[in-house]
């Protein structure tokens, strides 16, 4: 069977659900943010940020969403030479949830801090078991390694959502506040050679996000697909960044007396919709991300 594979932003993944609207299936894939067929063409979006084209016609639907050079081999980034150096590294965790905040931690490691997190597991947050990333962030955090996280809940979410912010502009600058809390925790004795962010937009969108703000970009600013498969910092922040989302999820669930699952599937929809209709729609303000396209499912199911 034909294939072609993009990575996409949020943004467009959520663009693509609202186009492929009539031709949706009901009930998608764990783990997915939809899948559609369209003239023998099977869409699978994942959370991930990756999004499956199959069947016939399926580089021709994967042209209308990302470039050819999308479908050629992955080339190895060049990676900055402090990336095994002492750096920080900064990732973030509830993009593609709806339910629950989004969160951005930073981790400073240096050199030889690098073997002890190899050492305890660390990797992407993506990869383990929220069972093994509760375990790995509470040793993280004990060991002598500065790090800083912050929160945006869901109601500053939604608030800044309908002021016109995008997601990437959000995250943008959570990750340059997460940054400028952990460089004013170094000292003297802790040098900084560079910064990693997991990249989730260029390099120029990110600075045109931070000077619509009046902020300045940060020195030693590097971008980094997929950066928690070469640097350590970052995949001991997307560690922190997605214990913290899964206890605010928990804390949530607990409050409103209805678990929350994770992602933006079916199951998120028959959540939304119950809970529409046991404490009100104005309920979904303060636990969800209301520009979701799950809000327009779950009012749907009523």
């Amino acid at each position: 069977m034909s294939q072609a594979v993009l990575t996409l932003p949020y943004e467009t993944i959520q663009e693509m659900n609202r186009y492929y609207k009539e031709y949706l299936k009901r009930n998608s894939p764990a783990g997915t943010v939809f899948a559609a067929k369209i003239d023998g063409c099977t869409i699978t979006a994942y959370q991930s940020g990756k999004v499956l084209f199959q069947g016939n016609n399926c580089q021709k639907e994967a042209l209308k969403w990302g470039d050819y050079d999308a479908f050629k081999e992955e080339t190895s980034p060049s990676l900055p030479s402090w990336i095994e150096g002492n750096h920080i590294g900064t990732d973030e965790a509830g993009t593609g949830d709806y339910f629950g905040p989004v969160t951005v931690a930073g981790v400073y490691i240096q050199k030889d801090q690098i073997q002890l997190l190899k050492d305890l597991g660390v990797k992407d947050s993506k990869n383990l078991s929220d069972q093994t990333v509760q375990e790995l962030a509470r040793k993280i955090v004990q060991l002598d390694i500065p790090y800083s996280l912050m929160t945006l809940e869901n109601e500053k979410y939604n608030e800044l959502q309908k002021r016109g912010w995008s997601q990437g502009k959000m995250k943008a600058l959570l990750h340059y506040h997460v940054i400028e809390k952990l460089t004013s925790k170094l000292h003297m004795d802790n040098p900084l050679e560079g910064i990693i962010i997991d990249q989730f937009a260029e390099k120029d969108v990110f600075k045109r996000h931070l000077y619509s703000e009046n902020l300045e970009m940060p020195d030693h600013l590097f971008f980094l697909k997929k950066a928690e498969r070469y640097s350590l910092a970052v995949a001991a922040a997307s560690i922190i960044a997605r214990y913290k989302f899964l206890s605010a999820l928990k804390h949530l669930s607990a409050k409103l007396g209805i678990e929350l699952p994770k992602g933006a599937g079916h199951q998120v929809d028959e959540t939304a919709a119950r809970l529409i209709r046991i404490k009100g729609r104005e309920t979904l303000n303060s636990c969800a991300k209301i520009h979701f396209a799950n809000t327009d499912k779950a009012t749907r199911l009523l």
